[in-house]
């Protein structure tokens, strides 16, 4: 004979599904997270990364494009060389090389000179650990949180924020279903900019490159630009010299 669920019963049947709904961990997260890419394995195996593509950047005296060149070598270091035509505005071309080798930082404008990166800038550059900042946030010093659920483009999502050992903190969306980092939050300190800027990248079109995950389109947004970028080619461990990263000598 079956016997009917009492009210107390069911209200602890209720209770008990809604905690183990909520019971998800932010190391859950994130392993899905790095299982979605392809795996710690095969992460461990990939020492660096060279990516090029078209970049349009959007001001308020409108859009500019041309390409880029993005460089990035385990554990922290990397490059983009990025030229933009200016013909439009009646200039020549803007060539802007921005290294870090993986302890300083430095850009190069050919328009507006040479400058060391420092203060919040360069933490961020420090703190953007190749493949993932994810993968070994304990070892580098860093805390992860799971501060909660959200949707984005009207999927769910989970919302982890990373705290590191220094530097701004970044909060990232990743999609409940896909696991892939769909959009990244800082306010980074940018004096010459006035202060403050909250920066905002959203990552997508994510195809597979020698069996891990790469998102071959991103979109960067701050209050004074927007940035575009579509890859047409990644390599994966390509040899690259130190000497890639590193400051140039003054001739």
């Amino acid at each position: 004979m079956k016997l009917a669920p009492t009210s107390g019963s069911l209200a602890a049947l209720v209770l008990l599904c809604a905690v183990s709904t909520q019971a998800q961990t932010a190391d859950e997260v994130v392993e899905k997270h790095l299982a979605a890419l392809g795996g710690r394995a095969a992460l461990e195996k990939v020492t660096s990364q060279v990516a090029t593509g078209a970049i349009t950047v959007s001001t308020q005296m409108g859009n500019i494009s041309g390409t880029v060149e993005v460089s990035r070598k385990a554990p922290n270091k990397t490059r983009s060389l990025t030229v933009l035509d200016l013909s439009a505005m009646g200039g020549t071309d803007m060539v802007i090389d921005q290294r870090c080798d993986g302890t300083a930082a430095w850009v190069s404008n050919s328009l507006q000179g040479d400058r060391d990166i420092t203060g919040d800038q360069l933490q961020g550059l420090l703190n953007a650990y190749f493949p993932s900042p994810l993968m070994n946030y304990r070892e580098t010093g860093g805390r992860i949180e799971l501060t909660g659920k959200d949707t984005f483009g009207g999927r769910p999502v989970h919302a982890l924020q990373y705290t590191p050992k220094a530097g701004p903190v970044t909060k990232f969306l990743i999609d409940a279903e896909t696991f892939h980092i769909v959009r990244s939050v800082a306010t980074i300190n940018i004096p010459e900019a006035g202060g403050p800027l909250e920066q905002t990248s959203e990552p997508g079109d994510y195809r597979a490159v020698d069996g891990i995950q790469v998102p071959f389109a991103v979109t960067v947004v701050n209050p004074m630009q927007t940035v575009s970028i579509a890859l047409s080619k990644v390599e994966i461990n390509k040899a690259l010299d130190d000497a890639v990263f590193a400051k140039p000598a003054v001739k």
